[in-house]
């Protein structure tokens, strides 16, 4: 492999750079000098498997020559032209054996796109499509790349009259725009959050304290239980409308199921988890209103002892502040319940969507029933599965910050 290098202003008539007869190399006044920084780089570069090839090659080739100055042994053991490795080492002499490395720029044929028309283009895609009368929500490159032909050359930018979608690629990637994507963020809507958060991490840091004195004292402490609360609901019954065909060797190695499905309906599944013990309580109903939670609260109150102080950590539906639920909790011995409110737009804080998010991809995910009654039947069935095993959830996520 040859690598040549243009004749521009960085090369140097090395005049005083004569080959010796006797091997080949530079006059020993003009020998490359390498430094320590510059030779790490080359060696890095000359072990590497993702730097383009050319650049392998320089590097190579001037590692070999600083050990061996002679062109003819070095192209000999690199397996290019003895010239190609004097072209290399000349203009590592004369521009340093870094730059050496690279290809010096071409001269070619003038951008036609000025750097005016491709700021006018980087704006007008920083715009929503629909507000210059689109029907489309965001640009695509092919209709962003039409609006620039038929609107640039009017706009003073004649040289986007005949603009090519894939031209266009190349002005968005270099101002890194992509405006035919949406990253989704959520806005903190919550004046207090900041407190409300450090009253979530102060309950999971008791959970942290209460822990380590069980294991300190080799005893559990039925004083307080903690749990994480929250509903999921719209959980769909489907129905196949064919039996799914299951997999066969050299056949297909996955489960064939029909396209076509039948709804049944949806559920509700309310559900806590202790963050003591592990212990899922749970609830599947069609619906997630105030009854349903004083229903489930109710659950809570049988399962615990009569002086356990049951701790909830529940996001701010209305079924958690409704009417109902503060008359059912006030008929309730003072202290029975206590709640923790996570922030708005702040469900992440509670540890029971984790555990969601374990049952979706473990239990819901591509499940099939033939009723509302058989979904709710399965997923009871998967809560005293978890209970067999239970899984203690834990929070660390900045919990030393916690007061």
């Amino acid at each position: 492999m040859g690598f040549i290098f243009p004749d521009l202003a960085c090369s140097l008539s090395l005049d005083s750079a004569r080959e010796d007869e006797g091997d080949g190399g530079l006059a020993a006044s003009d020998r490359i000098g390498i430094g320590e920084e510059d030779l790490a780089a080359l060696r890095a570069i000359a072990r590497s498997r993702t730097e383009p090839a050319s650049r392998v090659g320089r590097a190579r080739m001037l590692l070999a020559y600083r050990e061996n100055p002679s062109f003819f042994a070095v192209g000999r053991a690199v397996g290019v032209h003895h010239q190609t490795v004097q072209r290399c080492v000349e203009r590592a002499l004369a521009c340093g054996p870094m730059a050496a490395l690279d290809d010096l720029p071409r001269p070619g044929k003038e951008p036609q796109i000025t750097a005016e028309a491709k700021a006018w283009v980087a704006d007008l895609a920083c715009r929503k499509a629909k507000e210059l009368g689109y029907p489309h929500e965001l640009w695509t490159t092919r209709l962003l790349a039409r609006h620039a032909r038929e609107y640039g050359p009017a706009e003073g930018h004649p040289c986007l009259a005949k603009l090519a979608q894939g031209t266009l690629c190349n002005i968005l990637n270099e101002q890194e725009i992509k405006p035919h994507k949406v990253r989704y963020y959520l806005e903190r809507r919550d004046p207090e959050f900041k407190r409300k958060m450090a009253e979530v991490l102060c309950v999971y840091r008791e959970v942290k304290l209460i822990k380590e004195t069980a294991a300190a004292k080799q005893e559990p402490s039925d004083a307080v239980a903690i749990l994480s609360y929250d509903e999921k609901p719209g959980i769909q019954a489907i129905a196949n409308t064919a039996p799914d065909l299951p997999p066969e060797p050299a056949v297909h190695a996955t489960f064939a199921r029909d396209h076509e499905y039948k709804r049944h309906g949806t559920v509700s599944l309310l559900a806590g988890i202790d963050l003591l013990t592990g212990q899922v309580h749970a609830l599947v109903r069609d619906r997630h209103r105030s009854r349903e939670f004083i229903e489930f609260l109710k659950i809570l109150d049988a399962a615990y002892p009569a002086h356990t102080a049951i701790k909830l950590i529940l996001d701010n539906h209305s079924a958690h502040i409704s009417k109902e639920t503060k008359a059912w909790l006030a008929e309730q011995p003072a202290g029975r319940f206590e709640f923790t409110f996570t922030p708005k737009h702040g469900s992440w804080l509670n540890l029971v969507e984790g555990f969601f998010s374990k049952l979706t991809r473990s239990v819901l995910r591509h499940i099939r029933v033939a009723s509302k009654q058989e979904l709710k039947d399965r997923i009871m069935a998967a809560m005293d599965e978890f209970n067999r095993h239970p899984v203690v959830h834990t929070w660390s996520y900045k919990l030393d910050q916690a007061a």
